[in-house]
């Protein structure tokens, strides 16, 4: 060819070239951001609106579907839903991928304001929120302590960690969790209250009146100035308890007289320990787009500094770090990677048996790779284990085309022609093979732009990783490869080893397959109805078990840590969700593999689920133990189903950074009304009693939460001048707490809040001992104007796409697999599916409906593809399919290898189906490309094909062996992240044995077939575009 002609011409030139290349491949690879996977989470814009004193029904009507009307049609919106619950409203959109969301919260923010006058009067305005993807916990610190109190631990944390931690690069915020901040606990005895005549609305007065700091102007004179402010400000438990709330027969009432005041925790709901010890979690927070392994070394940094801050008995642990599991993930990919250049090399070494032949190929790789940092940076990609994964099978792919050239060089040398020369014959004969399979490969991935949602964006990346390493080595393969052949390799190449002809070489057993294949393969010929029929088998069975094989969207991966749920029934208590809690975390405690756990009852942000905990179990390293993490999390179930009075459940992390408190099987179900919908839940209940495909059934609608209605006589209000309001707010007062002002304590503001000691609220009658004053000033019993009622009512009402919905959760069964759980519950479902209900899906196996049908189509649009580029290259429409025919092959050796060893199609060995397409055609376009030319040069189609198979054995044991001995760590995974790797070793190296050994028969039987119904055209073989360069040189002259 013109470059690679010019190449050898002008080596420095090529050389300057690759090098380059590498430079700038270096400086892009430093600048590249590092994480665990692609940003594979969708943008969600929340809008959440208070209304207070609404029940869930009165929320759902006058504030949801108000809104849902409004956002329904939002730009680039992919799913809507809701939660109505007491006094809050909560929709979430969530948008494509593509969609921008600071674009999508202004989009969402228009909206809602065009539609405000709609909301009830006096409501508060809805208030529209970002959820960045990228905004989740990666790390949490804990502070324990058996000397300080919660409250003191707390107060550390803000005052002299979380300004220490938010700066730091990557930090976008801290998150305490189960902290105790300070308040000023004033506890109102209602006995007390009622003996001297005051009410709450006193209580409150006097705190708002007196408990004032405010500045009330300057003094200025002629040469000084002096700014005045009132310090009525109270500041000290005592100081609050002698404020005076009135005056009684001449004597003033004291707060000290009706109650007590005294520095308390502003919210005890909820309970965080570490290792069993009361503790303070600090969430670290990372920044959109920033390096998750650069953010968590920054922390750590920073560690050592606070500990040197920590008072006397209180320490500082690390609770929770999700950056191990990446660190060590991408650790284990990039000595896969070593590992593979190493076998690759060696592979190399071993055939052309000769060190400065085996460089030749080797530079392709470091060129490749690195240059492909490149592109990656001009396409926003990133540094994680999908790219990663993807450089291990490229290093088996980028030496491929080099591989072809030094031994069609090599051989010419062989055969007595100079370095020189034979590099000119070997690339120019060669030249239009290694387009045809480097486009070829580049191909394959090119259908996965289209793809929607997580796959796409996985596929993506890899594609970029791949096909961009394979373009360049391409580009190498024709320029610095030819010109190094000729410098490099001398006359006598291959003849100096020392074993040559020996059993050890390779040459030797590589001489007599070649003989045995002439013979297999003239048998072949003859008897093509054997052939033929064996590649039918192999598309029956690729069809049968691409269709049959269980799906996943991935792979459970051992990520050194699972979390254990617990839900309590509806109602219960803190203290009783408490117990379950620390049952559970005696459980986990017996784990021989455990290293240390942090749990959160009650979870969730104000208002906090009290009937809800969680426990993070934290394993030893991966070196450490003998059972992966799966195994751990299914010895230990037993022992937390058999906790009875709550729901416990160990639950595996889910992949691609989904959220962890869901399981992987949510099916939603659509219909006309809750009473309907509660029905059909009982009824799936019932039926999967003892159902070994799904665990751990739940649903989110639960319509039996005791409720204690207080209904208001508003007549008799009204005749005693009481609004409704002071009747609330007193109420409020004594059972919820209520915020009066505000005091400082050592330069920081905390809340007043006036509330009844817990055993003053603890039974219905104790409301009854509650006044308000009404218009004579006289006090009236609260119980003159209410009636209290013992109900029922929603927890919470959920809307899908704008219709009342109910979400059924699931697990997945310990010999199940994602895809026979979702079949199962569905065809529950279906059996008790009213008209008019409709189910959906949510969540992972949203992702997984959407994947597996969209992988099909995108999976035949990449033979399209590969088809027509072929018939573009080959000037003919009959030649790809004699390339393609090598496809089913690979594809049943891949998916019978899935079966017997128990795997699954998730994304990962998809991806490994996907690269095959690329990796077997290549094998086929070597003996098609050189049929065509033999033919152009006058032998009969027969004579051409055998010959060119039997001539291109070599490069293609070689080049096979290449790719299955990089892919051969992957097969071989262990560790971090070892689930999806072996998938795709599994995949690539079943799929290429396989496809191999019937495809160096398949191909010559199919192409003579063709050739005996329409003779190849001479004219349109092979362009010949450098034969004006250069004269053509058959075989025979080399």
């Amino acid at each position: 060819m013109r470059l690679s002609a010019l190449s050898i011409e002008r080596p420095v030139l090529a050389a300057v070239a690759t090098l380059l290349l590498m430079l700038f491949g270096l400086l892009s690879y430093s600048r590249l951001p590092v994480r665990e996977y692609p940003d594979t989470t969708f943008p969600i814009v929340s809008v959440m609106t208070v209304y207070p004193s609404a029940d869930a029904q009165l929320v759902e009507t006058d504030i949801t579907s108000v809104l849902e009307d409004a956002l329904s049609g939002v730009e680039g919106l992919r799913t809507l839903r809701s939660t109505s619950r007491e006094g809050l409203s909560t929709i979430g959109l969530e948008f494509s991928l593509m969609r921008n969301l600071d674009a999508a919260a202004n989009d969402v923010r228009d909206r809602v304001t065009r539609v405000q006058y709609l909301l009830p009067q006096g409501i508060e305005a809805p208030l529209v929120m970002k959820e960045d993807s990228d905004s989740d916990g990666i790390m949490w610190l804990a502070l324990i302590s058996d000397r300080h109190t919660e409250l003191e631990m707390t107060d550390f944390a803000e005052r002299q960690l979380k300004d220490r931690l938010a700066p730091l690069p990557g930090v976008s915020s801290v998150m305490l969790d189960g902290g105790r901040r300070y308040a000023m606990r004033i506890w109102l005895d209602p006995d007390r209250l009622a003996s001297r005549l005051l009410t709450v609305q006193d209580v409150e007065d006097a705190l708002r009146t007196q408990n004032v700091s405010m500045p009330t102007g300057r003094i200025e004179s002629t040469q000084r100035e002096f700014s005045v402010r009132m310090g009525g400000g109270l500041e000290k438990a005592a100081q609050f308890n002698q404020l005076i709330l009135a005056y009684r027969d001449g004597y003033p009432v004291r707060l000290q007289d009706v109650g007590a005041a005294e520095i308390g925790p502003e919210d005890d709901r909820k309970l965080v320990r570490v290792n069993g010890k009361p503790a303070i979690g600090l969430g670290i927070m990372k920044q959109s787009k920033a390096n998750t392994l650069e953010a968590a070394r920054a922390v750590k940094r920073t560690i050592p500094a606070m500990e040197a801050l920590l008072p006397e008995g209180m320490q500082l642990v690390t609770a929770f770090d999700s950056s191990i599991y990446i660190e060590r993930s991408l650790h284990e990919v990039y000595e896969a990677v070593g590992l593979s250049v190493l076998l690759v090399v060696l592979v190399v070494f071993l055939f052309l048996r000769s060190a400065r032949a085996t460089l030749i190929p080797a530079v392709a790789i470091p060129g490749s790779i690195l240059g492909t940092f490149v592109i990656m940076q001009m396409t926003g990609s990133s540094i994680n284990t999908i790219t990663l994964l993807g450089f291990v099978l490229a290093i088996g792919l980028v030496v491929d085309d080099a591989i072809v050239v030094v031994e069609n060089v090599y051989r010419r040398i062989e055969r007595g022609l100079s370095p020189t020369q034979a590099a000119i014959e070997g690339s120019r004969e060669i030249g239009f093979a290694v387009i045809s399979t480097t486009l070829t490969l580049a191909a394959v991935f090119f259908p996965i732009i289209f793809l929607p949602g997580i796959v796409g964006r996985l596929f993506a990346e890899l594609g970029i990783a791949v096909a961009g390493s394979v373009l360049l080595s391409g580009f190498i393969a024709l320029t610095l490869t030819p010109a190094m052949c000729a410098r490099l390799l001398g006359k006598t190449a291959g003849t100096a080893s020392p074993s040559r002809g020996s059993a050890l070489d390779p040459s030797a057993w590589l001489r007599w397959l070649t003989q045995r294949y002439r013979l297999a393969l003239k048998v072949a010929l003859e008897r093509p109805a054997i052939i033929l029929g064996g590649a039918v088998l192999s598309l029956i069975v690729s069809a049968a078990l691409m269709w049959g094989l269980p799906s996943e969207l991935a792979p459970l991966e051992d990520t050194g840590w699972f979390a254990v749920h617990v839900s309590a029934p509806e109602g219960s208590t803190l203290d009783y969700t408490d117990r379950y809690a620390r049952e559970t975390e005696n459980a986990t405690a017996r784990i021989p593999e455990m290293d240390s756990y942090y749990t959160v009852v009650a979870r969730g942000w104000r208002p906090t689920l009290v009937n809800r905990a969680v426990t993070w179990v934290t394993l030893k390293d991966w070196s450490d133990r003998n059972r992966v993490q799966q195994e751990i999390v299914d010895d230990v179930q037993p022992a937390l189903s058999a906790i009875p009075g709550a729901t416990v459940f160990a639950l595996n992390p889910p992949p691609f950074n989904q959220e962890d408190s869901k399981t992987p099987v949510q099916l939603v179900i659509r219909g006309p009304s809750y009473e309907v919908l509660d029905k059909i839940v009982t009824q799936i209940r019932h039926d999967l009693t003892g159902n070994q495909e799904v665990v751990n059934v739940e649903s989110d609608l639960d319509l039996n939460k005791p409720e204690l209605r207080v209904e208001i006589n508003r007549d008799k209000a009204a005749d005693l001048g009481i609004p409704i309001e002071t009747i609330g707010r007193t109420l409020e007062v004594f059972l919820g707490g209520r915020k009066a002002s505000l005091f400082m304590r050592e330069g920081k503001e905390y809340p007043v809040i006036m509330q009844t000691r817990p055993h003053q609220r603890g039974t219905r009658s104790d409301i009854d001992r509650l006044h308000v004053r009404g218009t004579q000033g006289d006090l009236i019993p609260l119980s003159n104007l209410v009636t209290l009622r013992e109900t029922v009512a929603p927890k919470q009402l959920n809307h899908y796409e704008k219709l009342r919905a109910v979400t059924i959760s699931a697990g997945v069964g310990a010999d199940s697999t994602l895809s026979r759980s979702i079949e199962s519950l569905e065809q529950t479902i279906r059996k008790h599916l009213p008209p008019g209900a409709t189910i959906s899906y949510a969540g992972e196996t949203k992702e997984l409906k959407e994947s597996s049908g969209n992988l099909h189509l995108t999976f035949l649009l990449a033979l399209l593809v590969v088809y027509l580029i072929l018939a573009a290259q080959f000037e003919s429409f009959r030649h790809p399919i004699t390339v393609l025919v090598s496809v089913p092959p690979a594809l049943a050796g891949a998916l019978l290898a899935l079966l017997l060893f128990r795997g699954t199609l998730n994304i990962y060995s998809e991806i490994g189906l996907m690269i095959l397409i690329g990796l077997v055609t290549k094998n086929a376009i070597l003996i098609v490309e050189f049929a065509n030319r033999l033919c152009q040069e006058g032998k009969s189609p027969r004579a051409a094909i055998v010959e060119a198979a039997v001539l291109r054995l070599r490069p293609i044991v070689m080049t096979t062996l290449s790719t299955i001995l990089a892919a051969l760590p992957l097969a071989l995974a262990t560790g971090a992240g070892a689930a999806g790797r072996w998938h795709i070793g599994l995949v690539v190296i079943n799929g290429l044995v396989l496809s191999t050994l019937l495809t160096l028969f398949l191909v010559p039987v199919v192409y003579l077939l063709f050739a005996r119904t329409a003779p190849v055209r001479q004219s349109a073989a092979v362009p010949e575009p450098f034969s004006e360069v250069l004269p053509r040189h058959s075989p025979s002259q080399g």
